[in-house]
């Protein structure tokens, strides 16, 4: 009896599948997560194009820009609570065996985002940290 392929073997034969897959990872789990309202409204502008002519002005005093969280710790705690979750819900369809064929057939044959550039390997690590 033939071995059958698996999600996982159709994912590590095929380095663009990787990629694309990476790619619509976070496109969907990151991109399109509260991480969008945290970067909604205005983003300053730097005459000095480093931003160390930038400043935040709070009740206790200016804040150089280099100097400023860009989000408070709820801020961040929701929105790394909302990317694991849309994490854990791309697994589910990923290892569902007809909707998660599905998607990597169509990620076989589609790019979802080919102005994205291709994500690179990354060197040799312990990956149990």
């Amino acid at each position: 009896m033939p071995k059958r392929l698996t999600h996982l073997d159709a994912i590590r034969a095929n380095a663009v599948l990787r990629q694309r897959l990476a790619k619509y990872l976070v496109l969907q789990c990151v991109r399109n997560s509260r991480l969008e309202d945290l970067h909604a409204g205005i983003a300053p502008s730097s005459a000095s194009g480093d931003f160390a002519d930038v400043t935040v002005t709070s009740p206790f005093g200016s804040i150089p820009w280099s100097r400023v969280s860009r989000f408070n710790d709820q801020e961040m705690n929701q929105l790394m609570m909302d990317v694991v979750d849309r994490t854990y819900q791309f697994l589910d369809v990923l290892f569902d065996e007809q909707v998660g064929g599905e998607l990597l057939g169509w990620l076989v044959e589609h790019d979802p985002l080919p102005r994205w550039n291709a994500p690179r390997p990354a060197e040799p690590r312990d990956h149990r940290r």
